[in-house]
């Protein structure tokens, strides 16, 4: 039964959208916020483990609560809900206002640390939003803050807290909810906890790599082969050792095998810390990306030259280190090749314009135009992959929610229309295209059968139907 407005007036009073309950866990998230903000701002009352605690506690309330109240008292399913009419979700003016909020807070984290509160306190104690997070950061592992610890810190509560609210989103869907608990215990052990304890039980070692992410490898993580990082490696005993090889290993034979037998979901879309940012706080952004002919040339010119660009460096550093020569024909390997990927590639195009740009052009920015390792990965999944997407053309009535949703730009409604196996080097087999599909037309596969006599095979089929 419809509910029955008593106001006179033409146009509806009270339009769908946000309700009280939703009102309120809005502000208590948005409270949460505001501690951090004070923090940054200096305001000499913020500081301290229990007013930490107190902001990410609102902010974790306040979001799971909204999306609690947004889809557990709705039917299970997608519903294309007035995305495209939203102010955040639709390039308004709320969007340009996150973009131009997060792009900021990457240009002073990358570049501007001090301003954030690093090393600007009384003898170079850490001040503002940064000394925020000392407590935390002592009780894990006995050292005050950096700008990264508040970063991964933040980074991880987010992909935990919007993981919550993706679940509930598809939890019609057990392959979304299984890939997203996935997702958050990679970032939550092996991104961030892990090894920030081990930076602090080694913390008598020089050796920086205790406090990166295990997860991540050649040639996502670009330094790896770097002279310092393969000596810290070298010099840290047998764990060193250990990741020295199980490095290598990770990029000749594990990868390789389990990209043969999955497809690239199996890190871009499981495992992958950048793709799990975009796959729960980017979600509600998947919608703008392009999927224009056009981007997509751009996206291959793109993302290919960032991959032969690494190959590139990686080859000009180790040569460098074996050789023990740290120039070549007079020009310094490390102004000339590490820095500038560093810069334009590591920070500006990852961090900045990957994260900050979510409400301009997508979640997936940096996965589809400029990660190396995505690039890598696409290629072995296109050409030595048993993944692949089927389709049923037969079934499909044309919706569109499969583009719509794809964040990798895919036009997938097109290969459903022709009942066309999609084999695509972007794919990052999300899955999110078959979880929105009403008519279950689109299917994720690892078959062992030449893709292009099946698809060949269901081309056939659809034209014998339809004559």
């Amino acid at each position: 039964m419809s509910q029955v407005y008593k106001s006179m007036s033409i146009s509806n009073p009270h339009p769908p959208f946000a309700d009280g309950t939703q009102k309120l866990m809005g502000a208590i998230a948005g409270i949460g916020l505001l501690i951090l903000f004070l923090a940054l701002a200096r305001v000499p009352a913020i500081q301290g483990g229990a007013m930490l605690l107190l902001s990410l506690s609102l902010i974790t309330v306040g979001v799971i609560g909204y999306a609690w109240r947004s889809y557990a008292t709705i039917q299970p399913g997608i519903k294309n809900n007035g995305i495209f009419f939203s102010g955040t979700m639709s390039r308004g003016m709320i969007g340009w206002i996150s973009g131009i909020i997060l792009t900021g807070f990457y240009v002073l984290l990358y570049w501007f640390p001090a301003l954030l509160g690093l090393g600007a306190g009384v003898e170079g104690a850490n001040a503002g939003l940064v000394a925020l997070f000392d407590p935390l950061s002592q009780m894990i592992k006995g050292s005050n803050a950096s700008q990264w610890f508040v970063y991964g810190t933040l980074y991880t509560l987010a992909i935990c807290i919007f993981g919550v609210r993706f679940i509930w989103k598809y939890r019609h869907n057990r392959y979304q909810i299984i890939r997203t608990c996935s997702i958050m215990f990679f970032q939550f052990a092996l991104a961030f906890m892990i090894p920030e304890i081990l930076e602090g039980l080694n913390s008598n070692l020089k050796a920086g790599w205790f406090g990166t992410d295990f997860k991540n490898m050649w040639p996502l993580d670009y330094d790896f082969f770097h002279e310092w990082h393969l000596n810290n490696l070298r010099n840290g005993g047998a764990l060193g050792m250990f990741m020295l090889v199980l490095g290598i290993l990770m990029i000749l034979v594990i990868s390789p095998t389990l990209t043969y037998l999955y497809g690239k979901r199996w890190y871009c879309s499981w495992v992958c810390g950048c793709g799990g940012l975009a796959e729960t706080a980017g979600d509600p952004y998947r919608h703008l990306s392009d999927k224009s002919l056009k981007a997509w040339k751009i996206e291959r010119w793109m993302i290919h030259s960032v991959l032969v660009f690494a190959f590139l460096m990686t080859a000009v550093v180790l040569y460098g280190y074996f050789t023990g020569n740290g120039s070549i024909f007079g020009l310094s390997i490390y102004t000339y090749f590490n820095k500038p990927y560093g810069f334009l590639i590591g920070a500006a195009f990852s961090g900045v314009v990957g994260v900050g740009f979510y409400p301009l052009m997508g979640s997936r920015v940096w996965c589809r135009f400029g990660c190396p390792m995505a690039a890598l990965l696409g290629l072995q999944q296109k050409f030595f992959s048993r993944f692949r997407i089927t389709t049923n053309g037969n079934q499909c009535i044309s919706c569109g929610n499969c583009s719509t949703y794809c964040e990798m730009g895919i036009d997938v409604r097109s290969y459903a229309q022709k009942g066309q196996n999609i084999v695509r080097a972007s794919c990052v087999g999300c899955g999110v295209c078959a979880a929105v599909c009403p008519r279950g037309v689109l299917k994720l596969e690892n078959a062992s059968t030449d893709v292009y006599e099946k698809t060949l095979d269901i081309r056939n089929d659809h034209v014998r139907i339809m004559n």
